[in-house]
């Protein structure tokens, strides 16, 4: 650091002597984060979850302490970088800008209380992912005809208890399909109601206090609102640019939506006369009824092509090809659960990273899906590791349940496959704090939302979606009247992002002392969203984005308008072929 008693001390700063030991410390703690942070969202012992749970804290404090360090600092500020090559100036600037926005300038007293409100939001944020995650209510069916409509194979792996009641959760598996599926208003409105309120009410208290010790560190360190201080460093720039971006995005929205509504509404009321509404509990339903008679397509049709087992194996072949890379088990890594499976990731012949595929729903695990970035890799140093969270059907506890799959649970494969790719690919980084998924937040769902597009192509599908009893292949016709199928409710969909987005943006957006949660989140619904909103929804208790991405949920819809971008530059014709592939490996992933 400098001192006014050994001025030439700076001279012997540099990038190795001291932004190399830096880099050291930062690689040791967001190791220990990220592997205190998975254990706290899988592991199968609550003890376990427990104690992870304290030390992610605990590793969350000292990084706050040393974003505050103004010595630190000082000793890096000296140095001199502009020689040096581009990506180390980018994590110069970056860190240097990271650390201004923590508050480092500020006087002792005023770092002091930023430090104790940053370790206050950490412990909020974990408490309040962790009653989402342990949060799982049942939903119980005591009248079986209230399952007409669904999959045969999702009965037959829910059959009637003893007493003849068949008792279902709000895990991911037992949600979709009754949701969407479900001929039963009175089904599908419990298991919305027990899904968007598996957190309530012990959430709510908890947010407001998260919202409100985030509102005192952005006045600290000198901005309006949180959300003026979580855009600061972002591509968008300032709060006030994301709602401009999000008011266009309703203007040219709207009629779309309403058009989408007035089709689906006017066919569900040639189904139900005296129909008066579609609620939110109904939206799903009357989707799939209309897909069905408007394009003779019945998503349940698709579901026997993608049995769990051939989707992974085709997920890990399309991006192997993809990427140039190959995919071998990693049979003697050390894993959390049996249904754990590790893979070591080769680039040429070279070990480049290591990965873990944690993929079915079971008690206690986070019930979302998500990429956790483990080992941060440091070229010529350490490979990066990093694991997929996800809860799709099937699994080694239903031995007999070929996990048959949605199209939108492919692409959602694929998307989180896709953050994957990017921890590891890009973990080849000489600086730890660039490397894996180290670009800006609101870049970071763009290469996970351009490879979704990949999966809509027959021919790719028909490399491994095969009928999971004849072996045949999905016919190219079913592929083609399923994209049909699903281009309608586009602007649904953007709405549906837009009613999140704002949300997530108003709680942070304005004096959290006089913020209604529950009136918020109706007043955003309504106005989005043309689906009858339903007494007791409490969404917002289970949205666990509101922690991590806090007010920047935006991200989603930013980044879509990029990735379509970048989807434009394949060759539809050969998209697995095309030398773009390699282009945007180099030029995007492993940057």
């Amino acid at each position: 650091p400098r001192s006014t008693l050994f001025p030439y001390t700076t001279l012997f700063r540099s990038l190795d002597s001291t932004w190399r030991p830096y880099d050291d410390a930062v690689a040791a703690l967001s190791q220990a984060g990220s592997e205190c942070g998975l254990l706290h969202s899988v592991h199968p012992s609550k003890p376990v979850r427990d104690k992870a749970q304290e030390l992610a804290q605990r590793v969350a404090e000292a990084a706050v302490a040393l974003s505050l360090n103004r010595e630190v600092y000082q000793a890096l500020v000296v140095v001199e970088a502009s020689n040096a090559d581009e990506s180390t100036r980018h994590y110069v600037d970056r860190t240097l800008l990271q650390y201004r926005l923590a508050g480092v300038d500020k006087d002792d007293v005023t770092r002091a209380k930023l430090r104790e409100l940053q370790d206050k939001a950490t412990l909020l944020s974990l408490t309040i992912g962790r009653n989402v995650q342990e949060g799982t209510l049942n939903v119980e069916v005591t009248d079986l005809s209230e399952l007409e409509g669904l999959p045969e194979d999702f009965r037959k792996n829910n059959p009637p208890d003893a007493y003849g009641k068949v008792v279902l959760t709000t895990d991911y598996p037992d949600y979709m399909p009754v949701m969407t599926f479900a001929k039963s208003d009175a089904l599908r409105r419990r298991m919305f109601l027990a899904y968007n309120t598996r957190a309530f009410p012990a959430n709510r208290e908890l947010l407001l206090d998260l919202f409100r010790t985030r509102h005192a560190i952005a006045n600290l360190l000198g901005f309006a609102t949180w959300a003026d201080l979580a855009t600061a460093d972002q591509m968008i720039g300032s709060a006030g640019n994301m709602k401009k971006f999000l008011d266009r995005l309703e203007q040219s929205t709207r009629a779309g939506a309403e058009r989408e509504y007035g089709i689906i509404f006017d066919f569900a009321k040639s189904r139900r006369p005296g129909l008066q509404v579609i609620d939110a509990a109904s939206r799903g339903y009357w989707l799939e009824q209309y897909r069905r008679r408007e394009f003779a397509f019945d998503s349940q049709s698709v579901r026997p092509y993608f049995p769990y087992k051939q989707v992974e194996a085709g997920v890990l072949a399309t991006a192997a090809r993809l990427f140039k890379v190959e995919f071998r088990p990693a049979k003697e890594a050390q894993v959390w659960h049996a249904s754990v499976s590790a893979w070591d990731v080769f680039d040429n012949q070279q070990l480049v990273g290591r990965f873990y595929l944690d993929m079915h729903p079971r008690e206690g695990k986070d019930k979302w899906f998500s990429a956790a970035p483990l080992v941060p890799g440091i070229a010529g140093r350490q490979v990066p590791e990093a694991a997929l969270i996800c809860n799709f059907p099937g699994g080694a506890n239903k031995p007999d349940d070929p996990g048959l799959m949605q199209h939108s649970d492919v692409v959602t494969y694929f998307h989180e496959f896709g953050h994957l790719m990017h921890a590891i690919l890009g973990g080849q980084q000489q600086w730890a704090g660039i490397s894996g998924i180290a670009t800006e937040g609101d870049f970071v769902e763009v290469p996970s939302q351009m490879l979704e597009e990949f999966f809509r192509d027959p021919k790719l599908l028909q490399t491994f979606a095969k009928h999971y009893v004849t072996g045949e292949p999905i016919p190219t016709e079913l592929v083609a009247v399923m994209n049909q199928a699903g281009a309608f409710g586009r602007a649904d969909w953007v709405r549906t992002q837009l009613f999140y987005t704002n949300y997530s943006l108003d709680v942070h957006d304005r004096d959290p002392e006089t913020l209604d949660l529950d009136a918020l989140l109706r007043a955003d619904y309504e106005r989005f969203l043309p689906y009858g909103w339903i007494d007791g929804n409490r969404m917002y208790a289970s949205f666990t984005h509101l922690c991590g991405y806090s007010s920047n949920y935006y991200t989603y819809l930013y980044d879509k308008v990029i990735a379509i971008d970048f989807f434009n530059q394949f060759d539809r014709a050969r998209l697995l072929d095309d030398p773009a592939t390699m282009r945007y490996r180099r030029a995007v992933i492993d940057r």
